[in-house]
C-alpha cells in the first residue's frame, strides 16, 4: 500500500501543472523561439515586452492568488517568456559573432592580398 499526501490548498489540475511545468515551459520557449527566427514580424522587442508582462502577472497575481492551477499556470508563462527572452538574445549574439567573424576573415584575407608580391 502506498500512502499519498495531499499538499493542502492544492487541486488536481494544479498537481498535475506542478508535476509537468518545467518541461513545459521549455517546449513553450523553444515553439516561441522558432517563431521568432522562422518569422521576422515577431521583434525580439515584443518577446521581451510580453516576458516583462509574463513576469508582472506571475509577480502581482500568481503569487498571492488562492488557486494553485492560476498559479502553477503564471509561473510556466514567466518561466517560457524568460527562456524565450534568453534564447532570443543568444540568437543576437551568436547573429553578430559571425558577421564578426566574417568581417576578420575578410579583413585577413585582404591583408594576405594586398602584401602579396608577385
Amino acid at each position: 500500500m502506498s500512502s499519498h499526501v495531499v499538499e493542502r490548498g492544492t487541486s488536481g489540475p494544479g498537481r498535475w501543472l506542478h508535476e509537468r511545468r518545467t518541461r513545459i515551459s521549455l517546449w513553450v520557449a523553444a515553439a516561441e523561439a522558432i517563431v521568432v527566427a522562422v518569422f521576422h514580424d515577431v521583434s525580439r522587442i515584443t518577446v521581451i515586452v510580453l516576458a516583462a508582462l509574463a513576469v508582472a502577472l506571475y509577480w502581482y497575481a500568481g503569487r498571492r492568488t488562492r488557486s494553485d492551477t492560476v498559479h502553477q499556470a503564471s509561473w510556466i508563462f514567466a518561466v517560457s517568456q524568460l527562456l524565450a527572452v534568453i534564447a532570443a538574445i543568444l540568437a543576437f549574439i551568436v547573429f553578430w559573432t559571425a558577421i564578426v567573424f566574417v568581417c576578420i576573415f575578410a579583413l585577413v584575407a585582404l591583408f594576405f592580398v594586398f602584401t602579396d608580391r608577385r
